[in-house]
């Protein structure tokens, strides 16, 4: 499992733009119950103002869970600082007004604490109170510098933040979602460096309305912002889902993805080869510490390093028999011919080994056994079965059937489904002398990626995640491939399909499977 969302635990929209009559601003007013987040500029639009020409703004806050982060990661329900990374993801509401196009959303952390509220009315701006333009909670203004554009005095209208770190995001049709990738942020709220107060979004000073004091700065107790770079130019109005939204994957969500792929060549195991890259040579293999059902470290090695020794097997190949097996350089190997490989720890009771390994070594017999050892401690003792790197005298297509052996046609919210492959040639067919075995083996795909659509309306509630966090990849191991879905991803109620593609470097594409699985997740 690779990817875990957090759902927004508060949004709101906060603006000084004109009610209906073009004569009352909503600066008091709160949507905190809102079904959409709204972020626009106006300019102009009561242009006989005291002020001169109108200023209207509105901007979107919105905060997450994020003790929830520090507390699955604890759990190591995601991995560590520095091998995750986090995504704030709006959706769009389709709409049948104009959007504004060719914009930039900037995206700051909040310096102040806030209320969400209860308001609904975005349109006359009726509900007053809690978190606004003006305060941010009952009886408490926004306060502090705010830059930019400019550095405000206390109170400061349209909220208070950070200006580092900052993000941004364009539109360029205005009907994009909006998806930034917020890691540094989000780390720090997890590490304490900056108090999590949230968001805010809204549109970059260019692009806000124009607004110029005589002052040089926005006047104590003045609704409207100080901004002589701004837009004389109308963005109105850019919508997004908010967390009470009654669709389910519109709402907002901070994404957490990173890369869980688990890849161990013990069944998909190669002698070295003089027509591979030294490290397509190179074969990965693992050890599983289950301890009571659970994964647990060796109490004697912990996070460190652990050794490997290769030997040939005994007269009946069941075992390891005779002396260690010299090994090329190549992986956690130093030196040609040593008799080590060293290894080293993956996550919580899981460590891997990389080596290569020649057919001379092990000409003799079927299987080659690894021992995992630390010291004078061995820790366990396993199976390979290494094959010759096949070559052709034509150009293989690579087809393939595949099923998901362990599909279950139910799933709860509360489970994690791993889901396995079998995998063979489309065109496979044994004959009479083929042996009959219980388990064909499966065929293992090094690049393969899974996504998850809803059935009624083909909705990506799981896209592909082929990009450089590998959200998506299958791992394998001896049993074929496999993945993780955390099943409270997926909207109750539903009929779900897997698709899954596999990398075909020829053509240099992914390839969607002509299968599909469907499964229905209940609450």
């Amino acid at each position: 499992m690779a990817i875990k969302r957090y759902s927004a635990s508060k949004d709101n929209i906060i603006t000084n733009g004109y009610n209906y009559t073009l004569t009352q601003r909503g600066t008091g007013s709160n949507m905190g119950y809102a079904d959409s987040l709204e972020v626009y500029s106006i300019y102009g639009q009561a242009s006989a103002s005291t002020t001169g020409r109108s200023q209207e703004l509105a901007r979107t806050i919105i905060q997450f869970p994020i003790s929830q982060i520090s507390t699955d990661r604890t759990a190591g329900a995601i991995p560590a600082s520095g091998s995750v990374s986090f995504y704030l993801k709006l959706s769009n509401v389709e709409t049948a007004f104009t959007l504004p196009q060719n914009f930039t959303l900037d995206i700051f952390p909040l310096s102040q604490s806030w209320s969400e509220g209860t308001g609904l009315d975005m349109d006359e701006y009726s509900d007053i109170g809690t978190s606004n333009w003006i305060q941010r909670s009952a009886g408490l203004p926004w306060t502090g510098s705010t830059t930019p554009p400019t550095s405000r005095t206390s109170p400061a209208p349209g909220a208070a933040w950070h200006t580092t770190p900052s993000f941004s995001a364009t539109f360029e049709k205005g009907y994009e979602d909006l998806e930034v990738d917020v890691s540094s942020l989000v780390e720090s709220w997890a590490a304490g460096t900056i108090v999590n107060n949230g968001f805010i979004i809204k549109l970059a000073a260019a692009d806000e309305a124009y607004y110029s004091s005589s002052t040089g700065a926005t006047p104590t107790g003045s609704s409207l912002i100080h901004n002589p770079s701004g837009s004389t130019n109308t963005y109105y109005t850019k919508r997004f889902s908010s967390r009470s939204s009654q669709y389910f994957f519109k709402r907002p969500t901070l994404e957490a993805r990173w890369d869980s792929r688990i890849q161990d060549d013990r069944g998909n195991f190669y002698y070295s080869s003089s027509f591979a890259p030294a490290a397509d040579n190179l074969n990965t293999i693992y050890y599983y510490n289950y301890v009571r059902g659970q994964l647990v470290n060796l109490p004697n090695v912990g996070t460190g390093l652990i050794e490997v020794s290769l030997y040939s097997g005994s007269l009946a190949n069941t075992g390891p028999s005779g002396s260690k097996l010299f090994l090329p350089a190549g992986g956690g190997v130093a030196t040609a011919l040593d008799v080590n490989v060293t290894g080293g720890y993956v996550s919580t009771g899981i460590y891997s080994a990389s080596f290569a390994l020649t057919a001379s070594a092990t000409e003799l017999v079927t299987a080659a056994f690894d021992v995992w050892h630390s010291g004078s401690t061995d820790y366990f003792t396993g199976s390979i079965y290494p094959e010759v790197m096949p070559s052709y005298n034509n150009a293989p297509t690579f087809d393939r059937m595949t099923t998901i052996k362990n599909l279950k046609k139910r799933y709860s919210r509360s489970d994690i489904g791993r889901f396995r492959l079998f995998v063979r040639d489309k065109y496979w067919s044994p004959t009479i002398y083929v042996k009959s075995v219980a388990n064909n083996p499966t065929q293992i795909i090094e690049s393969a990626s899974y996504s998850i659509v809803r059935s009624t309306d083909n909705y990506k509630a799981i896209p592909y995640g082929t990009a450089s966090d590998y959200s998506t990849y299958l791992s394998h191991d001896v049993s074929g491939n496999y993945f993780d879905v955390d099943m409270a991803m997926l909207e109750p109620g539903y009929m779900y399909e897997i698709k899954l593609s596999y990398y075909n470097a020829s053509i240099a594409s992914w390839v969607e499977q002509p299968s599909t699985f469907k499964f229905r997740v209940e609450e």
